[in-house]
């Protein structure tokens, strides 16, 4: 015989050894399926953990920014009365009152408090609340402040009470 017409003949040892290949082979892809699972298990888990940490420092990074609002937004009423003692103080008396306000207001600066532009600018309801309405050149322009708008952190505290021109 010829190599082409050999026959080749499985003893039922080699038929057994075949069976343990396959069922490795099996068990083996199975293995590897669950580690895949496993792995992109994990690496959910460990970028949830990364978007919890960074949602916990943004939190902790506001509440830092805005700890003192409450403080603040009643320090502005403080500055309201000053300017209308400075309003209706007589010259002389006005100055102190006017460099006490002005101390004020510096000091709510520094921690990030700026005024909400108003007369002059075009009604913006983020920023400003109507409470009236009188005729004007420029409808939707701002002509009277009744009362300033703060914002702190760019975030409005109090938005300016204004009229507006119609």
């Amino acid at each position: 015989m010829k190599n082409k017409d050999k026959v080749e003949y499985i003893s039922e040892d080699d038929q057994g050894m075949g069976d343990k290949i396959k069922k490795i082979k099996k068990q083996l892809k199975a293995c590897q399926k669950e580690k895949e699972e496993y792995l992109a298990g994990w690496q959910r888990a460990k970028a949830d953990l990364i978007n919890y940490k960074k949602e916990q420092e943004q939190k902790i990074s506001d509440y830092y920014k805005f700890a003192n609002q409450g403080l603040i937004t009643e320090v502005i009423m403080v500055l309201d009365s000053f300017e209308e003692a400075i309003k209706h103080s007589p010259p002389a008396g006005g100055e102190a009152i006017e460099q006490l306000y002005n101390q004020l207001k510096n000091i709510l600066k520094n921690q990030r408090l700026e005024e909400i532009k108003a007369v002059g600018e075009k009604f913006n309801p983020e920023f400003h609340e109507s409470i009236g309405e009188v005729k004007g050149k420029n409808p939707g322009f701002i002509v009277e402040e009744v009362q300033k708008g703060y914002k702190l952190n760019n975030k409005v505290i109090r938005p300016s009470r204004v009229k507006i021109s119609k």
